[in-house]
């Protein structure tokens, strides 16, 4: 089953890459992206603003009343974390740790800039999870062959190996807070890199997004690498419905 839809996402792919992309159509996708991505990676971590207000802090740079700074720096954050991600995404080459570090650098500079862009230093626990991170004296040796593992992936479909770098790295949690926001960054930047299109996880979708990771944390990723290759699809498909006019799913 796997293999068939990795096959189908390889041909939505190539058709969506027959289509040329007008530089205006491709700028209005760029907008949208980041005001959607950022909007539902905040609002899966808790943050309130509505799609619309993440709109308005983002495009128009004013303050919603009625919510706090933080969640205002955490769209503006994740706004230029996703920027920076898509600068990354236009050089090739292999994942580097200092790429993980800079993306987690730019989400919470400003908010918790003590622990941005480095690792934990003090052991976590999540509520709901019934992993148990690892030791923070740990970690530091855990990313190195975290980043060697992604890169040694590259037999591997694409897409399954940006779905293991984000189930991996939300394993490893090495960050004192943002992991879930930098794991979601890491699957597009590979993603993109590999020439696909990138995956958005609906805040709406949140529930069946934990389940598969708590069953993953069980040591069967399954049903997360089928949440995200159905998260694939649903990318493609909506974009050929933009630069194809054929029908959404």
């Amino acid at each position: 089953m796997t293999a068939d839809a990795l096959a189908e996402l390889d041909t939505l792919n190539a058709r969506l890459q027959s289509y040329p992309l007008p530089d205006s159509l491709r700028r209005g996708i760029e907008a949208d992206w980041e005001v959607t991505q950022t909007y539902n990676s905040n609002a899966i971590e808790g943050n309130t603003l509505t799609l619309a207000e993440t709109k308005a802090v983002l495009l128009d740079g004013v303050t919603v009343s009625g919510h706090p700074l933080r969640e205002h720096l955490e769209a503006v954050n994740h706004k230029e974390a996703w920027r920076l991600m898509r600068r990354m995404s236009g050089t090739p080459g292999p994942l580097l740790e200092d790429d993980l570090l800079s993306l987690h650098r730019a989400i919470l500079t400003g908010i918790q800039t003590e622990d941005a862009g480095v690792y934990r230093r003090d052991r976590v626990r999540v509520v709901g999870s019934s992993l148990i991170f690892p030791n923070p004296l740990k970690v530091p040796d855990l990313m190195g062959a975290f980043v060697d593992t992604v890169n040694a992936e590259a037999s591997l479909h694409p897409v399954l190996t940006a779905a293991h770098a984000h189930y991996r790295l939300v394993a490893v949690h090495p960050f004192a807070d943002g992991n879930g926001r930098t794991a979601r960054l890491l699957m597009n930047l590979l993603l993109i890199r590999a020439g696909f299109p990138p995956a958005l996880l609906p805040v709406t979708e949140r529930a069946a997004y934990y389940a598969a990771l708590e069953v993953a944390n069980g040591g069967d990723l399954g049903a997360f690498e089928a949440l995200i290759l159905g998260r694939v699809r649903v990318a493609l498909m909506d974009l050929l419905a933009v630069v194809g006019g054929e029908e959404e799913v």
